[in-house]
C-alpha cells in the first residue's frame, strides 16, 4: 500500500512536543510546567518516548552529578522515593597494563575529575522518577510510541512529528492490527533523541545546523550490570581505568562502579576513531574483565544485565546550531557529555531546563514555528558551556596523540583550564569516525578468547539479558542504502568490521556458493546507534522500529 493509499493521520495540538522521555526531555517538560504555574500561564506538553517505558532504552554508567536534580526539583534528596541513594566516598585511578596496574595518586587529577558529592545509580530509574513528576505537573507522556517522521509547514519550519505506523509486516504491507501513526503537532517541538538521534540527524543535514562546527565524534559504551559476592562489595567506590587491553593508539577505558545491594555496574567505552577492523569493542570489554586487578570483585557473582549505547564525544567543538524554525536539541542529542568525566546526564538536565526558559516567553506571547535563537546563543555562558569549554581539548588530544601521551597533555590543559587558559587553544578533531577505519590489509585479524560463561560472555548470551525484542514480521529497521557497496567496501576493503563494531551481533557475512552475503538480525538491534556512525562508506541508516521495540534494561 502506497503512502497515498493510506488512511490520514490522526493528530493532537499541543504548545510543546517533546521527542525522548530521558532527563533532556523530562527536564524540559517539568521545567515549562514549572514556569508555567509561577506565571499562572496554561502551556501543554506532550513527550514521545521509543521505549516500552520512560527509562527502558536509557543506558548510563552512571556516576550522576547532582547539579541538574538540585536545580530543577530542589530537595529531591529528601523525598522517600528518591533514585539516587549512593554517595562516592572513594574514588581510583589506574593505568593498566596486561599483568598489572599503577594506581594514579588522587592529587594529581584536575579537580573537577573529583567524584565526590556524586552519586552511584540507575539513570534508568532515574528517568522512570522524573517521568512520574512529569506527569504529576501535567505532562503527557506517550511511551511505545516512536517519532518516525519530522512535520513541516508550509515554509519550511517544524510543526511537530509523526509517530510510526504499528502492525506494518516485513514487506511494508499492513497486517490486520495495523494502526495509523498519529501526527503530534506543536509550536515547538523540542529533540532529545539522545546520541545519533536518527530525527535529529535529519534536522542537522536539512537546516545545515553543523556549519562552521567541527565533525561529531562518538564512542560506544558497554555495559553489564553484576551482583556480587557480599565481601566484594563496597558502596561508594568508583574505579577508572585507562589502557590494556586498547593498544596506545585506540582511546577509551572502563568503569567499575560499587552501587547498592551488591550490585556492581562494569562497563568498558572505546572511542569510535579507531582505525583497526579487527577490533571488536564487545570482546575488548570481556578481556577488560579478566584483569588482575578487576577479576576478583566478580568471582562468586552474577550477571544480571548488558547493553549498549553510542556516547557523544565531540563535546564544545562538535555542538550544532541549537535552534531552528520550530524546534531546538538538548541534551546528547546536542551533544553535551562531558568526556573525560564520563558524564552527560547533568548537563542533559540543565539544558533541558535552559531550553524551557527560552522557549517559555515565545509561547507565553503567542508565536510558534519561529526560531528561539536566544537559546542558542545562551548556551556557551551557561553552565553547560562552561563545563564543556574546560575539557574541549581532551578528546583531541588523545586522539591526536595517543594514550600515554594524549591523556597527561588533557589532563595538563584541565589543569591551566582550571586556572583560566590553555596552552593549546582550541583543538580540531579532524576525521569523522567512519573516515577512521583503514583497510584491513594494514593490519592482522585479532584473535579473541572464547567465552567461558562466567566471567566472559557471548553476545548473544548478553543480548538475551538486555530483555531486547522486536516484532519479528516487520520493515527491517537498519537500512542500507548499496549493497554492492556493502559488498565490494566494507567487505572486501575493511573485512566485514559491522560484524564486530556492532555489540549485539546484528550483521553477519554469510559465505555462501553464490559469495558473500549481508545479513541483518534486525531482532538483535539493541539501539546503540554505532553502525550508523562507523560504517566506513555511511552506507547505514539507522531508522526506528515500531514503538515498545529494542531493549528493556531494568536497573540500567
Amino acid at each position: 500500500m502506497t503512502e497515498a493509499e493510506l488512511p490520514e493521520r490522526e493528530g493532537m495540538d499541543y504548545d510543546v512536543v517533546v521527542v525522548g522521555a530521558g532527563p533532556a526531555g523530562l527536564a524540559t517538560a517539568i521545567r515549562l510546567k514549572q514556569l508555567a504555574e509561577e506565571k499562572g500561564a496554561d502551556i501543554s506538553v506532550v513527550v514521545v518516548e521509543k521505549g516500552s517505558e520512560a527509562g527502558a532504552h536509557i543506558l548510563s554508567g552512571a556516576v550522576i552529578d547532582p547539579i541538574g536534580l538540585d536545580r530543577l526539583l530542589p530537595g529531591w534528596r529528601e523525598e522517600s522515593d528518591a533514585p539516587l541513594v549512593t554517595q562516592v566516598t572513594d574514588d581510583r585511578f589506574y593505568l593498566l597494563g596486561p599483568a598489572g596496574g599503577v594506581r594514579l595518586p588522587n592529587f594529581a587529577m584536575p579537580p573537577l575529575m573529583n567524584n565526590h558529592g556524586n552519586y552511584i545509580g540507575s539513570l534508568g530509574n532515574v528517568v522512570r522518577w522524573l517521568a512520574q513528576k512529569a506527569e504529576a505537573v501535567g505532562v503527557e507522556i506517550y511511551p511505545g510510541f516512536a517519532a518516525s517522521e519530522v512535520l513541516y509547514d508550509e515554509n519550511g519550519a517544524v510543526r511537530g512529528v509523526a509517530t510510526g505506523d504499528m502492525g506494518v509486516d516485513r514487506e511494508g504491507q499492513p497486517k490486520g492490527e495495523f494502526t495509523r501513526g498519529m501526527e503530534l503537532r506543536g509550536r515547538y517541538t523540542v529533540f532529545a533523541e539522545g546520541a545519533r538521534g536518527h530525527l535529529t540527524k535529519r534536522l542537522i543535514a536539512r537546516f545545515g545546523l553543523d556549519a562552521g562546527r567541527e565533525p561529531p565524534k562518538f564512542g560506544i559504551g558497554l555495559k553489564e550490570l553484576w551482583k556480587v559476592a557480599p565481601e566484594k562489595h563496597q558502596p561508594g567506590l568508583v574505579q577508572h581505568a585507562f589502557g590494556w587491553p586498547l593498544d596506545g593508539k585506540t582511546g577509551g577505558g572502563a568503569f567499575l562502579y560499587h552501587m547498592e545491594d551488591c550490585q556492581v555496574m562494569v562497563g568498558f567505552v572505546v572511542h569510535l576513531n579507531y582505525q583497526n577492523p579487527y577490533l571488536s569493542p564487545f570482546d575488548e570489554f570481556q578481556r577488560f574483565k579478566t584483569h588482575p586487578t578487576f577479576r576478583d570483585t566478580f568471582e562468586g557473582g552474577k550477571r544480571i544485565s548488558y547493553g549498549a549505547r553510542a556516547i557523544t564525544e565531540g563535546g564544545y567543538q562538535s555542538v550544532p546550531r541549537l535552534s531552528f524554525p520550530g524546534g531546538v536539541l538538548v541534551g546528547c542529542a546536542a551533544g553535551f557529555v562531558n568526556v573525560p568525566r564520563i558524564k552527560g546526564s547533568h548537563n542533559a538536565v540543565l539544558s533541558g531546563m535552559l531550553a524551557a526558559e527560552h522557549l517559555f516567553g515565545p509561547l507565553v506571547e503567542g508565536r510558534g514555528y519561529d526560531e528561539v535563537s536566544s537559546y542558542e546563543a545562551a548556551w556557551r555562558a551557561s553552565d553547560v558551556g562552561r563545563d564543556l569549554h574546560r575539557v574541549r581539548n581532551v578528546k583531541p588530544l588523545w586522539s591526536r596523540f595517543g594514550t600515554y601521551l594524549g591523556i597527561p597533555l588533557g589532563a595538563l590543559d584541565m589543569w591551566t583550564n582550571t586556572l583560566g587558559f590553555s596552552f593549546f587553544g582550541t583543538q580540531k578533531h579532524g576525521k569523522t569516525d567512519a573516515a577512521s577505519l583503514k583497510p584491513a590489509s594494514e593490519f592482522k585479524p585479532i584473535a579473541y578468547p572464547k567465552p567461558d560463561g562466567v566471567l566472559t560472555f557471548d553476545k548473544l548470551s548478553s543480548v538475551f539479558i538486555s530483555n531486547t525484542n522486536h516484532e519479528e514480521d516487520q520493515p527491517v529497521h537498519l537500512k542500507v542504502r548499496d549493497l554492492d557497496l556493502q559488498k565490494r567496501s566494507e567487505h572486501d576493503v575493511f573485512a566485514g568490521p559491522s560484524n564486530r563494531y556492532c555489540p549485539a551481533g546484528v550483521y553477519e557475512w554469510v559465505e555462501e556458493a553464490s559469495g558473500p552475503r549481508f545479513q541483518i538480525n534486525a531482532q538483535n538491534c539493541v539501539h546503540c546507534k554505532t553502525c550508523d556512525i562507523k560504517d566506513p562508506n555511511q552506507n547505514i541508516d539507522w531508522t526506528a522500529p515500531e514503538g515498545g521495540g529494542g531493549p528493556n534494561y531494568p536497573n540500567m
